[in-house]
């Protein structure tokens, strides 16, 4: 069976969408039906390209008032998050900073800095004996 693929003009499209806006069809269906068309989201597309934001379907959310402030408590929560980030990754950066500068008055580069304090560090954790705590 051989399927047909109808194109349909610029123009054509954009009649049809300025029709609905003007009233002159109550609904998508009713205009696909007076023109004949086949697809049930045809003329969807052509409104969601060429029509105004009055002829797209609304959205619209029903919720309860707990779920409302769930979700206002749920994005003061993400700001608050996002702002001690922010402030931990500027203090790291600061950190960063300051071992470099002390490193550089030692004369030490931060790498050897680092791996000596990292021994030091798991020197210090052996000696405590047991599972980590101090005697």
């Amino acid at each position: 069976m051989e399927t047909k693929a109808i194109r349909y003009s610029e123009a054509f499209k954009r009649q049809v969408v300025r029709e609905l806006a003007e009233g002159k069809f109550k609904s998508h269906e009713q205009a696909r039906r007076a023109y004949g068309l086949g697809g049930g989201q045809t003329i969807e597309c052509w409104v969601r390209k060429y029509g105004t934001e009055d002829l797209q379907p609304k959205l619209v959310r029903i919720q309860t008032m707990k779920e409302r402030d769930e979700l206002k408590d749920a994005r003061a929560r993400i700001r608050e998050l996002e702002a001690a980030l922010s402030d931990a990754h500027i203090d790291h950066c600061l950190e960063e900073a300051y071992l470099r500068m002390a490193c550089d008055r030692l004369g030490v580069a931060p790498e050897d800095f680092k791996k000596k304090l990292a021994m030091t560090l798991s020197g210090l954790r052996g000696s405590r004996g047991g599972a980590g705590k101090f005697r």
